[in-house]
């Protein structure tokens, strides 16, 4: 910071520092379904996993996009976020009104 070679206010700067700590994230998310998976001796990876590993992709693709966007690209990405939140919502009811975390 000293010579200026990583400003953290440099708004290019934090997108790409960001976008790296969140691919990690998704990374490490992704790996611990995998291995969750492997030791149960399941075929079937969990569906909330996937949707939750998809929700935090379209949050790091919403932080690193170029103020340039389309709004088409903008809405469909919106629209993405609602869908999956909107699936996530509706399975979190279903195991409530079955009485237990699934």
């Amino acid at each position: 910071m000293v010579l200026e070679a990583l400003n953290p206010l440099d708004y290019s700067v934090f997108q790409t520092v960001f976008g790296a700590i969140m691919t990690l994230l998704i990374a490490m998310e992704f790996k611990h379904s995998i291995i969750k998976v492997t030791l149960r001796r399941e075929n079937i990876i969990q569906v909330k996993t996937v949707l939750l590993i998809a929700l935090l992709a379209l949050s790091r693709k919403f932080i690193i996009l170029n103020p340039d966007i389309s709004t088409g690209t903008l809405a469909a990405l919106a629209g993405t976020v609602l869908a999956l939140g909107g699936t996530c919502w509706l399975m979190r009811e279903r195991d409530d009104r079955a009485g237990g975390d699934r």
